[in-house]
């Protein structure tokens, strides 16, 4: 029985120092996943990068519109109170 059939024998300094192993079996199907999510990942991010710029962009030239249309609103005002007070 000393003989028998028992655990295998380990290789004790590659157990107790996992970070010296670097030879190491990578799984092909995992590792395409993790590249297909990252890849789908950076692809949102720039989607979003370009909805907020299109954003900023729509927000700046609605902020333009509304500027401008206060001063021609303030001149016009300026306008109309001068003449008002030519006439008297």
């Amino acid at each position: 029985m000393a003989n028998s059939e028992g655990f295998p024998a380990a290789d004790v300094r590659r157990e107790l120092n996992p970070g010296l192993d670097k030879d190491f079996q990578v799984d092909p199907i995992s590792s395409e996943v993790a590249a297909s999510k990252e890849i789908q990942e950076q692809f949102e991010a720039a989607k979003k990068a370009r909805e907020q710029e299109n954003k900023d962009a729509m927000q700046s030239f609605k902020t333009t519109i509304i500027v401008s249309g206060v001063v021609v609103v303030v001149a016009g005002a300026v306008f109309a109170i001068a003449k008002k007070l030519r006439e008297k």
